[in-house]
């Protein structure tokens, strides 16, 4: 141990000898800088978990997040108000869209407008990156999969009569979505004929992507709003996805009145080949949203969770606790 500790001061001199006559020849020391941090000397805090401290923090969390959970779970199971604004959902089941190569089988330059990514497409859109020798605009997987189904919901009236119900096709994507992450090439050119030229269509699609809605300017091409909530991928296998809004009348009737209604379904998207099945939702919204009673039961999980470990946490500690004193006690 001294012999370890001559040779390591020698070496110092020995450093530091050298570094003092400069030159090319100096060797610096590899010593850390004497430095609260590189010498490990900041502050720190290490709880000591006791059962005075555990077993109240168990009983906290149980007491806050069950209300809580009861709460949000009570709210989403009471969305059912006609006066609303009622919205209309398409649903799929087995539809995996958080697949990795899936959710990357996109171009977000290409998506947000740029000439050279429109001409070029990313190499992650593989396979459907090009057909017939022309760029696909838009490419990727995501696109080629779109949903395409046409849905028209009819009041029966008592004489029976069919009047349609008005859908409202804007406004269903996000505001980001549409303003931010999705632009059409051409800038403000509205001739996306022109501006999609020397493009073609994914292979799945009947029409182009500048024909998606063009009798509205705002809402076609990469802008389309039925497109961008389709690009915006689901985390599980079975989700919905908003279609349209059925907004409340300036008068006091119900915006769906009590009776008889007809669902007209184009059917233009498979399902049998992965076995899937699809279905319409139609929904009211509260402060939290729509009807999603998964976070009120998580909450209730996690409180009643709690609650149960601090009990048993508690039983446990009180038992042995009592026997410790007990032995400690001299005869």
């Amino acid at each position: 141990m001294m012999a370890s500790s001559y040779n390591a001061k020698e070496e110092d001199g020995h450093h530091s000898g050298s570094s003092s006559h400069g030159g090319a020849g100096a060797v610096k020391s590899k010593k850390p800088d004497n430095t609260a941090f590189k010498q490990q000397r900041l502050p720190a805090w290490q709880p000591i978990l006791t059962a005075g401290t555990v077993l109240p923090a168990f009983f906290v969390i149980g007491l806050i997040f069950i209300p809580i959970g009861i709460g949000l779970y009570v709210t989403s199971n009471n969305i059912k108000e006609y006066e609303s604004n009622v919205f209309m959902y398409y649903g799929l089941s087995n539809f995996y869209q958080n697949h990795r190569r899936y959710v990357k089988s996109r171009d977000d330059s290409q998506l947000n407008g740029d000439r050279s990514s429109l001409k070029n497409p990313s190499k992650e859109c593989e396979p459907y990156r090009t057909s017939d020798g022309l760029p696909i605009a838009p490419c990727g997987a995501i696109a080629n999969s779109l949903f395409n189904d046409t849905l028209e919901l009819y009041y029966i009236d008592a004489n029976g009569s069919r009047t349609a119900i008005p859908l409202v096709k804007k406004g269903i994507a996000w505001w980001t979505d549409k303003h931010v992450k999705f632009r059409n090439p051409g800038g403000n050119n509205n001739n996306l004929t022109a501006a999609f030229q020397g493009t073609s269509k994914p292979v799945n699609w009947r029409k182009p992507v500048y024909e998606l809605d063009p009798l509205d300017v705002d809402n076609n091409g990469f802008i389309n709003e039925d497109f961008i909530v389709w690009m915006r991928t689901a985390a599980l296998p079975t989700f919905r996805k908003l279609y349209r809004i059925i907004q409340k009348k300036a008068s006091m009737t119900p915006t769906l009145p009590s009776g008889k209604y007809v669902l007209e379904v184009t059917y233009n998207y498979p399902v049998r080949s992965f076995e899937g099945r699809k279905r319409m939702i139609l929904s009211t919204i509260s402060w939290m949203g729509g009807k999603n009673p998964f976070l009120g039961i998580a909450y209730i999980t996690v409180g009643s969770v709690c609650f149960f470990l601090g009990v048993v946490l508690l039983i446990i500690h009180h038992k042995y606790d009592n026997r410790n004193n007990s032995a400690d006690i001299p005869n």
